[in-house]
């Protein structure tokens, strides 16, 4: 039984009920392990205080085990919940197979996406319930932290790099969504809402949102491939200028330092803003970098056409 909103917040996932069951659980322990000790340390201070005639010869009788008791059961128990709250910690870090990408850029002071099928929205983030939805997120300038409380995550979001922070919404419904670090003058109004919808509910406001022939976001990175004058060098008839692009991501590549990379978004994004800081074995460090060139949303999309496969 969920306890009242203002008290604390609805449970909409699986993640959630875990979280709010290792809370009180160790707050349980706690409790147990405390009250004990506070309640005989008052009547030992009435039963022993000063001018009561009681006998306070020191009996020297023990019980070793007793008392080794106190502290090996509190070790195990604090142990197991160690286990228990790093397993829930990997989970949510854990992508699942199949889970949709939404792409997530934070600005001062707002919340920025794009859903692969290119609908764009500001603040509110629409989902469907019961699916596996992945946040593929960065920064346009300062450290932000996307924090549901309804789903009990948070994660950090970092200018220059990719954080990554999955979940399933089991509940139909519409939650607050917050930045949970100091952004700037503006970080109390830096908010929106997670809105899970029934699927076929989705699918119509995914059709409404997309404004009936918006591209999709690996669209408009193929479109990007060629206006940028990415095509010129990777292109796979030029592979003796850079790495063809088609088919790359997921693999593990050479590098000229002799040592190996896995491509995945954070290995494009470098590719893309800082070119030459791992060069791919057997290529020169010819490329420019489009740091400047192209808007977080671009590299954003230039990622999402290679993630899919980065066809011509």
């Amino acid at each position: 039984m969920s306890l009242p909103a203002f008290f604390w917040p609805p449970e909409a996932s699986a993640h959630a009920r875990e979280v709010d069951l290792l809370i009180g659980s160790f707050g349980a322990m706690v409790w147990l392990l405390t009250l004990p000790v506070f309640i005989l340390m008052a009547a030992f201070a009435i039963r022993y205080r000063r001018g009561r005639e009681v006998n306070r010869e020191h009996s020297g009788d023990g019980n070793v085990w007793l008392e080794a008791s106190w502290s090996i059961i509190p070790f195990l128990l604090t142990i197991g919940f160690f286990v228990w709250a790093t397993s829930l910690f990997l989970e949510i870090r854990r992508v699942p197979e199949g889970a949709t990408p939404i792409h997530v850029v934070a600005k001062q002071w707002m919340w920025k996406y794009e859903h692969p099928e290119g609908a764009r929205e500001i603040n509110d983030l629409h989902v469907p319930v019961d699916t596996p939805v992945v946040l593929v997120m960065s920064s346009e300038d300062v450290i932000h932290s996307l924090y549901v409380p309804a789903l009990r995550i948070k994660q950090d979001v970092l200018p220059g790099r990719y954080t990554h922070l999955s979940f399933v919404a089991e509940r139909a419904g519409t939650y607050p969504l917050r930045c949970a670090e100091f952004c700037g003058t503006d970080h109390s109004v830096m908010g929106g809402r997670l809105v899970v919808m029934r699927r076929e509910d989705y699918a119509r406001w995914l059709a409404s949102a997309r404004d009936g022939g918006r591209e999709t976001m690996a669209q408009r990175g193929a479109a990007l491939f060629r206006s940028a004058g990415c095509a010129a060098c990777h292109a796979s008839r030029r592979a003796d200028l850079a790495p063809p692009l088609a088919g790359i991501y997921g693999r593990t590549v050479r590098l000229a330092d002799g040592s190996s990379a896995t491509v995945d978004e954070q290995y494009l994004r470098d590719a893309i803003v800082d070119p030459n800081r791992q060069i791919a074995a057997g290529y020169r460090p010819i490329m420019p970098t489009y740091a400047h060139a192209l808007a977080a949303r671009d590299i954003d999309a230039l990622v999402a056409w290679l993630r899919e496969g980065g066809q011509p």
